[in-house]
């Protein structure tokens, strides 16, 4: 047993209105509403995927992995207290904050907060409307997206987030860099070819970017006019990975960290994938100013 998706994070962020404003406006994103949904955000049918809190961080305060049953979570529950991890139940309180049925808690090696759940809250009676037309997010069994950490030790993390949370490699791109060497590792735990990039520099923010993947070429080119329109920085131009395939295009965020936002990425099968080296991140375009 493994997490099965990437589900909500959280953002704590010096401005939140405009932050929730780019998320809406911009990314295209619905504002959740409810009880606990005034700073959230939706993508979906779930309540919520994104929470965006006030806080002078600028960064990723925390993520959620789902599993599929409490069988499941009980199951994560021993295997990380037998891999040397400290985690714990997570209370009614944050379970109920959180729109969950149960949840356990711990941190990733440098820090961040971790929650695995089950039982996330669905709101098919109130369909996910995009504020700007957005008529699809690609999520359902590939969950929210997936965010690009930065690191310390990669060999710490690759123990909690493969060895710990059961995420598998999907390939790495080793890149030349000023005269070195830099490898970015990609773990998959479902058919999106990943959940989770790992970078082997902590300098500055945790949360190098998030991704959000939509079903046409159209809403990515729509959104990129939004970004250009809201004055929003573009951090890399449209361009394609070598890795996952993605066409896509990368602005800042009102916090500093990016969001790509892209269409056509490759899936994984599980039975057929094998690993790949490559040796640069984009076949063409993203070009950085």
């Amino acid at each position: 047993m493994a997490v099965e998706a990437l589900s909500y994070f959280g953002v704590s962020v010096d401005n939140r209105e405009d932050w929730l404003k780019f998320g809406t406006d911009v990314l295209g994103l619905m504002p959740a509403g409810g009880e606990n949904g005034g700073n959230r955000l939706r993508a979906d049918h779930r309540d919520w995927r994104i929470d965006v809190a006030k806080g002078e961080a600028d960064d990723i305060s925390f993520a959620g992995f789902e599993v599929a049953d409490q069988a499941a979570l009980d199951y994560m529950h021993r295997h990380l207290l037998n891999q040397g991890i400290d985690v714990g139940p997570g209370d009614k309180e944050l379970a109920a904050n959180r729109g969950v049925v149960d949840l356990i808690i711990c941190k990733d090696p440098d820090g961040l907060d971790i929650e695995i759940f089950h039982g996330a809250s669905e709101r098919f009676e109130t369909p996910f409307r995009s504020p700007r037309g957005v008529d699809h997010f690609v999520m359902g069994d590939q969950g929210l997206g997936h965010i690009v950490l930065g690191c310390n030790d990669i060999g710490a993390s690759r123990r909690f987030y493969a060895d710990g949370l059961g995420f598998r490699l999907s390939d790495v791109i080793r890149m030349e860099i000023g005269g070195g060497r830099l490898e970015l590792e990609f773990y998959h735990c479902n058919p999106r070819h990943h959940t989770l990039a790992l970078v082997p520099v902590l300098a500055g923010k945790r949360l190098r970017h998030f991704m959000l993947q939509v079903d046409s070429m159209n809403e990515v080119g729509f959104a990129l006019d939004r970004a250009v329109a809201a004055g929003a920085p573009i951090a890399a131009t449209l361009g394609r990975h070598t890795n996952d395939h993605m066409i896509s295009f990368y602005a800042n965020t009102p916090a500093g960290f990016e969001v790509e936002f892209g269409y056509g990425a490759r899936t994984i099968d599980e039975e057929s994938w094998h690993t790949a080296l490559h040796h640069a991140p984009s076949t063409w375009g993203h070009k950085r100013g």
